[in-house]
C-alpha cells in the first residue's frame, strides 16, 4: 500500500516522465518533419496536411523513447534524491531499499502499459495512415514534387527533369526516365508538356520530342527510338490502386503478422515475426530499464558531492543495453532461430539489476534465497546473516 512518501516521490517521477518523454518526442518530430517541410514551402502542400502527416509520426516515437524516459527520469530523481540527503531521511525513519523502488517500480509498470497499448494498437494505425498519406502525396500529388532544373525521384524507379516551368505550369526541356517495367526502361525527351489529371493520377503530357526504350533480346539489346508530336507518361508510382499496395510489418497487426497471407515472400514472413516479438518485448524494456536504473541509484555508499560519476556509469551502461537490442533485433528479422535475443535483451538486464538489488538490506528473503528473518532482528543483523 502506498504511504505520503510513496506518493511523493511517485508524483516527482511521474511528472518529470511527462515532461521528458513529451519534450524528446517533439524534439524528434521537429527533426523528423523537416523531411517534409520542402512540401509546404516549395510545393503548394497545405500546412494542415503537413502537420496531419508529421503527427502520425508522434505514436511510434512514443513507443520507441519511453522504456528510455523511464530510465532516465528514475535514474536521475533517485540520484538528486539521494545528493540532497533526502534518502539518508528516508531511511532513517525506517524505509529498505526495495520500499524506497515501490514507486519507481510503479512508474515502470505504467510505462509498460502504455507501451503495450502503443505498440499493438496505436502505433501499427498511425504507420498504416501515414503511408497512405505518403503514397497519395507521390501518386495523386506527384505533381507538386516537381521542380524545374532538378532531377525529381518519383519512387525508385520515376525520375523526371524539367528545365524550367513557367508560371502558367508549362514545362520546357523535359526528361523523363521510367524503369517501372522490369527489364525495359524508358527514356523520353520532349520540348514542352504539361501536368494534367488522369485516371491512375497526375500525367504529364508531352510536346515533341522522342521515346527511346533499350530492349535485351536473344540478339543482345537494342535502342528503339520513336519520335513523337504528343504523348503521355502517368506520374503515379505504380498502376496497380491504392488499396493494393503491399503493407510493410510496422503498419500491420499482430494477427497478421503472426499468419501471413500465402503469397508473402519467406524474407518478409521472417521480418514479420521478428517485428511481433519486438513488439511484446519493447514495452517490457521499460521494467527492465527502471530496475537497472534503481540498482546504479540505490547502491554504493552514499557522496556528499552528487553522483555525477553513478550518472555517467548508469547512462553507460543504458547506451550499452539499447546498442545489444538494436542488434538482436536486426539479426532476428535475418534469421528468425535468433528471435530468443529479444527477449533476452528485454528481460536479462532487469534479472541482473533484481539479483543486485537482493544484495541490498531489506530485501525480500525470497529474492536473496534464504528463509525470513526472526521477528525483531533488524536489517543490519539481517545483511550479517
Amino acid at each position: 500500500m502506498f504511504t505520503r512518501i510513496d506518493s511523493y516521490v511517485l508524483r516527482q517521477l511521474l511528472i518529470s516522465l511527462g515532461a521528458v518523454t513529451i519534450g524528446l518526442a517533439a524534439l524528434v518530430w521537429l527533426t523528423q518533419s523537416l523531411r517534409f517541410i520542402e512540401l509546404v514551402l516549395d510545393r503548394g502542400l497545405s500546412f494542415w496536411v503537413f502537420l496531419e502527416l508529421t503527427g502520425l509520426l508522434l505514436p511510434s516515437f512514443f513507443s520507441v523513447i519511453l522504456p528510455i524516459t523511464t530510465f532516465v527520469v528514475v535514474l536521475f530523481t533517485y540520484v538528486r534524491l539521494g545528493s540532497d540527503r533526502e534518502l539518508v531521511v528516508m531511511r532513517a525513519a525506517g524505509l529498505s531499499q526495495w520500499q524506497l523502488a515501490r514507486p519507481a517500480m510503479g512508474v515502470a509498470l505504467i510505462a509498460t502499459v502504455v507501451g503495450f497499448l502503443l505498440s499493438i494498437w496505436i502505433v501499427p494505425a498511425s504507420h498504416a495512415a501515414f503511408r497512405d498519406w505518403q503514397f497519395e502525396i507521390r501518386n495523386q500529388m506527384a505533381g507538386l514534387l516537381l521542380q524545374e532544373g532538378v532531377f525529381s525521384s518519383l519512387g525508385g524507379d520515376l525520375t523526371v527533369y524539367a528545365r524550367t516551368r513557367e508560371d502558367d505550369g508549362t514545362l520546357r526541356g523535359i526528361m523523363v526516365h521510367d524503369a517501372r517495367e522490369r527489364g525495359a526502361p524508358v527514356t523520353i525527351l520532349a520540348e514542352a508538356g504539361r501536368i494534367t489529371s488522369g485516371p491512375l493520377g497526375p500525367r504529364v503530357t508531352l510536346l515533341n520530342g522522342q521515346r527511346q526504350q533499350l530492349e535485351v533480346s536473344a540478339h543482345g539489346p537494342r535502342l528503339n527510338v520513336l519520335s513523337f508530336s504528343e504523348n503521355s507518361v502517368d506520374l503515379a508510382r505504380a498502376t496497380r490502386a491504392e488499396g493494393e499496395r503491399f503493407r510493410n510489418a510496422q503498419e500491420r497487426s499482430m494477427y497478421e503478422l503472426l499468419h501471413p497471407e500465402p503469397e508473402v515472400s519467406l524474407r518478409d514472413r521472417r521480418r514479420f515475426r521478428a517485428e511481433a516479438h519486438q513488439r511484446l518485448s519493447n514495452p517490457v524494456t521499460a521494467i527492465s530499464l527502471a530496475l537497472l536504473a534503481l540498482a546504479v541509484a540505490l547502491t554504493g555508499q552514499f557522496q556528499r558531492h552528487g553522483g555525477g560519476l553513478r550518472l555517467f556509469v548508469g547512462c553507460a551502461v543504458a547506451v550499452g543495453v539499447l546498442a545489444i537490442g538494436l542488434v538482436a533485433a536486426s539479426a532476428a528479422a535475418r534469421t528468425n532461430s535468433l528471435i530468443f535475443l529479444i527477449w533476452v535483451h528485454a528481460i536479462l538486464p532487469g534479472a541482473i539489476s533484481v539479483w543486485i538489488l537482493a544484495e541490498m538490506p531489506g530485501a525480500p528473503a525470497f529474492l536473496r534465497g534464504r528463509p525470513p528473518a526472526p521477528p525483531g532482528t533488524s536489517f543490519t543483523e539481517e545483511a550479517k546473516a
